[in-house]
């Protein structure tokens, strides 16, 4: 009874109370401001455009128009149960429309009453790979969708791959079509437990698999217990709504600095959108790379005074002291500070057709900071094997990891620690052209690490001081300069013994 009631109230006010709907929606904008970001990959025919429209379909994301233009526009493609294209919802570009196909990333929004989300539908074919890299490089989580009557392809894996190098840790595993196996729960299971190897020899332990047909609605946003009576799981919605975003706090306060702010001789702040972390006035800070340190004095928005910011703030933050500040400089909290230095690792997408040159020099633009730098391929990603082959030059769509060289001293979190300051694009200088999207891995001694004639010291620690001693925040900057060995302590002994020797 209370399913047709609450229907029948919407009916209702839909036609006659339009004042009733103003009365929710400042609400829901104000709980949605941060939604979960998700991707929807897989091989080309999987259904990823029908489900994304599905969602938007059963959430009532389709406004009145769009779905009369939704009409229109499926010409008689209607399936059996009446319903129109949903992938026409997705596929903004003629040239998808006439093939059929994504091609390029479609973001929509959608929204339920527990939680908002946008959502990137990415293509499935292989010449698209850094379209597809594109949407999961901001994602919380990944969609990941298999025909039930295929199973796992190697353009399953290779989607699989690049998600867990975005740093996607959450996966859903869409088994689709599972209405064209007559509900078969062994396919479904056997086709899960593949997939969740393949995920752990990813990294990734947080796989939800569910069996569902987009076409139909069933385990989309409805539950499919009608046909699957044996699938006692979640919906794939029920799933998004518990599903964890990325957090920016792994990393103390960061604020890459956007404008100077001086509207009169009495005020001078720093504005830019916090990138990690958390501030607030009297805290210590550093800033980059000059190295001098301030007091946070005031920290104020477009209408007022804060006592604290959080990552995704637009803030200016104010100062106890003059201190040279410019833009692309980065404020960061003085006990946990970013990795600084002229040397990185980094792993790739080429974007472009002409690739990455071996020792080309390109702009390197990461927030507001903007920095000439040259790239050394070392290794491509070979997505059929997942096996890293060394490279000299990386094509596009290659996912490669290089060496970069900077001539000035570059700032930097690594990408598992931070999305915001450890991403970067390289343009190139001839073209201005975007060439390439890239995540920090690693600092890299400027020195060459050990391979160079500075002086060494080779201590023998016991093994649990030592292990403290890696713990340190100190270490772990510097880590790539270090060669470590376990040994027993007579080996160590004699290993002492040989140098005194």
């Amino acid at each position: 009874m209370t399913a047709p009631a609450t229907a029948n109230a919407v009916e209702h006010v839909a036609a006659g109370e339009v004042l009733a709907f103003p009365a929710q929606e400042p609400a829901r904008a104000a709980r949605d401001s941060r939604p979960l970001r998700l991707i929807t990959c897989g091989s080309v025919d999987d259904g990823k455009s029908t489900l994304i429209g599905r969602l938007l379909w059963d959430t009532k994301a389709v406004k009145e128009d769009q779905a009369a233009t939704l009409q229109r526009d499926s010409n008689g493609k209607q399936n059996d149960l009446g319903l129109p294209d949903f992938a026409l919802l997705l596929d903004g570009l003629q040239a998808e429309r006439e093939q059929g196909i994504t091609i390029d990333v479609a973001y929509r929004y959608f929204s339920t009453d527990k939680r908002s989300f946008i959502v990137a539908d990415t293509p499935g074919h292989e010449q698209y790979t850094r379209n597809m890299a594109t949407g999961a490089s901001t994602a919380d989580l990944a969609v990941l969708l298999v025909d039930a009557r295929v199973g796992l392809l190697e353009q399953t894996r290779r989607h699989a791959t690049i998600a867990t190098l975005m740093g996607i840790k959450q996966f859903v595993l869409a088994v689709n079509k599972i209405d064209l196996t007559d509900y078969d729960r062994a396919r479904f299971e056997e086709i899960s437990h593949e997939f969740r190897e393949l995920a752990l020899s990813l990294g990734v332990r947080q796989v939800t698999a569910i069996p569902v047909s987009a076409l139909k609605g069933e385990n989309v946003v409805y539950d499919g217990r009608a046909a699957m009576p044996w699938y006692d799981g979640p919906t794939l919605i029920e799933v998004l709504e518990l599903a964890t975003t990325r957090s920016a706090q792994t990393v103390g306060f960061r604020l890459p600095v956007q404008r100077v702010s001086r509207p009169g001789e009495s005020f001078r702040g720093y504005q830019g959108t916090v990138a990690g972390g958390s501030v607030k006035p009297g805290d210590s800070v550093v800033i980059l790379p000059s190295g001098m340190v301030a007091n946070v004095t005031k920290i104020v928005t477009f209408d007022l005074v804060r006592n604290a910011a959080v990552a995704g703030d637009a803030i200016t933050l104010v100062l106890d002291r003059q201190v040279d500040v410019s833009r692309g400089d980065m404020i960061v909290a003085i006990d946990s500070q970013p990795l600084t230095g002229l040397s990185f690792d980094a792993q790739l997408v080429a974007l472009q057709a002409e690739g990455i040159q071996p020792g080309k020099r390109y702009w390197l633009k990461s927030g507001s900071r903007r920095q000439r730098v040259q790239v050394q391929p070392a290794s491509q990603l070979d997505l059929k094997t997942g096996k890293w082959n060394q490279a000299e030059q990386l094509p596009m769509n290659a996912i490669g990891k290089v060496h970069l060289s900077f001539d000035e001293q570059a700032i930097f979190d690594t990408y598992e620690q931070n999305r915001t300051t450890g991403a970067f694009i390289l343009i190139d200088p001839d073209t201005n052209n975007t060439v390439a999207g890239g995540m920090i891995t690693a600092k890299r001694s400027a020195l060459g690490g050990i391979h160079t004639e500075d002086a060494r010291v080779i201590l023998s620690l016991p093994a649990d001081l030592a292990d403290q001693l890696m713990a340190t925040e100190l270490f772990a900057n510097r880590r790539e300069e270090a060669e470590i060995r376990r040994v027993s302590a007579g080996k160590a002994v004699e290993i002492i013994d040989d140098i005194d020797g």
